[in-house]
Order: C-alpha cells, then structure tokens, then sequence
C-alpha cells in the first residue's frame, strides 16, 4: 500500500517540553510578563504567535509577537546546547520498521525549522523525507495547512497520510485535512484528546500490517481546505 507518515515534533519524537516550558519562563521574565498556570498545555501545538496573541494576550502586534517569538526560540537552543535530549521511547523502533517498509516519513511540526534540525544532528533515526515547519505555512494548528503541505511533498493525497500527533490541535488539525489520525498520550490523557482514529501509549505498539489494515477501511471525506 502506498502511504505515507506525517509526525509532529515534540511529544512525538521527542521530549522537550520541560525545555519549551522553561523557555517560556525566561522570555516572560525577559520582558516583564506573568504566565497563566495552565498556560504550556494550552498552548501544545500552536505557534508562539497564536500563543502569545490569543492564549497569553501579551499583545495584538503581530510584529511584536514575531519577535518574541524568534527570542523565546533563541532562548529554547540555548537550553538544547546546555541539556542532554533523546527521542521518545519507541520512536526509533517505529521508524526503523517504517523504513524497512519503504514508508516515507516527514515531520510537520508548529517549532520553528532551527531547532528541529539542531536536535536532529544529536539524534540517530532514520532520516526523514523533509521538514514542514512553523515557517511554511501561515495558520498553524487546528488548520490543516501544515498537514496538507507535508502530504503535497511526499506526493500522497490526504487520504493516504497519517498523521502522528499528541495535541489537541494537532489531532483536529490532521483530521481537518481529511488523514487518519494517531493519537499518542504522551502529553495528555487520552480522555482529554479529541478523536482520532487510533489511541497509543508509545509508537512501538504500532506495527506496519495493523496500520495498513486500518487504512484499508479509510478514509473519510478529504477536506476541502486549501493552503
């Protein structure tokens, strides 16, 4: 069958989130902001603009929030540089039998492109067909746009992707573009997630033959949006 694997970043393949969060702290100290208590799972797989606009309200200049933006970044690399990070436990194990399938695999993540091709560098996985990031598309997560974009360059059809996420808006996200939807709870219960159309603990219970049943039985009707 042919498909293709669409991942998000962080809670997918790897765990950086107390980095994001610590990150965060420092550029609310930085320029002189307080940070809501539940502001960091609120804010899982939107970008920093939406975040810093919408959810935190520290401004309505989108200029502004760029900057911020770019300097909460600045603020995670540094943190990358000084901290040990690894992938997800099962990650490899599922990337290397998509590989040997010969399912091609790219990332479509809301963080920025810099600092997943820095961890890449440290990380030994199987590489990746591209990198669809912060940076291509104009609305991030719940749109589909990130998810459509990544599914144009592997050459698939929505119908043919799946999507790999862990977020609320990245799992509406996948599902507004029409792509099967798999749902890992590694950084919220599955009670608290939105439907998707299959639930795992880590990726490594996932095998290639299940999966490619499951699509048999796919897909839903393809969005209508368009990037």
């Amino acid at each position: 069958m042919n498909w293709g694997a669409i991942f998000d970043w962080d809670g997918v393949i790897i765990d950086s989130s107390h980095l994001h969060r610590r990150s965060w702290e420092l550029l609310a100290h930085e320029i002189g902001r307080a940070l809501p208590p539940d502001h960091f799972l609120r804010g899982f797989g939107m970008t920093n603009e939406t975040i810093l606009m919408e959810l935190l309200g520290w401004t309505r200049a989108l200029e502004v929030a760029r900057q911020w933006s770019l300097r909460k970044e600045e603020i995670f690399r540094d943190l990358v540089r000084q901290n040990s990070i690894q992938s997800l436990p099962g990650v490899e194990r599922w990337l290397g039998e998509l590989s040997r399938a010969g399912v091609p695999r790219i990332i479509a993540s809301s963080t920025h492109r810099a600092n997943i091709e820095m961890i890449l560098q440290r990380l030994r996985l199987p590489p990746f067909a591209g990198i669809v990031s912060a940076e291509d598309v104009t609305r991030g997560k719940p749109a589909p746009d990130i998810f459509l974009e990544a599914a144009r360059r592997l050459g698939l059809p929505p119908q043919r992707c799946v999507v790999f996420e862990d977020s609320p808006a990245g799992i509406q996200a996948g599902r507004a573009a029409g792509m099967f939807v798999v749902a890992v709870t590694t950084t919220h219960p599955a009670a608290s997630l939105p439907p998707a159309d299959w639930v795992v603990g880590r990726l490594d219970e996932l095998r290639v033959t299940d999966l490619e049943a499951r699509l048999t039985q796919f897909p839903r009707p393809a969005a209508s949006q368009s990037i």
